[in-house]
């Protein structure tokens, strides 16, 4: 009884050599790779930049607000100031929010860059 003759299956040869070509130069950091490497890390940079300047600008005018209208400063609600209960409630939840929605569009750019790699539409 004679065994049967063993064929390697390799995806490249199903799908077409472009897609192997870009995943080749970027796991083998050619100039090619390293560009839409750094392409990535670009993108999720100034979504990081974008989202902490409104997550400052946001906590940052809450201070300014009450500077600019010192009578919001003694206004009490549930026998605390008001001030203190903006900065302790409204702000974890503008962080949370900011957070997440960085996860979900940092996720989104990698998952692009991985359909560009790919070859995808």
């Amino acid at each position: 009884m004679t065994r049967p003759h063993r064929e390697r299956v390799v995806l490249s040869q199903r799908r077409g050599a472009r897609v192997i070509r870009t995943r080749v130069e970027v796991q083998e950091q050619t100039q090619v790779g390293d560009a839409l490497v750094r392409g990535l890390v670009r993108a999720q940079l100034g979504l990081a930049l974008r989202l902490a300047t409104v997550v400052v600008f946001t906590v940052a005018a809450v201070p300014l607000l009450i500077g600019a209208f010192p009578e919001l400063s003694e206004v009490r609600v549930g026998g605390i100031r008001l001030n203190w209960l903006v900065l302790a409630v409204l702000v974890y939840p503008v962080l949370y929010g900011v957070g997440r929605l960085y996860v979900r569009l940092a996720e989104q750019g990698e998952r692009d860059f991985v359909r560009v790699v790919d070859g995808e539409p």
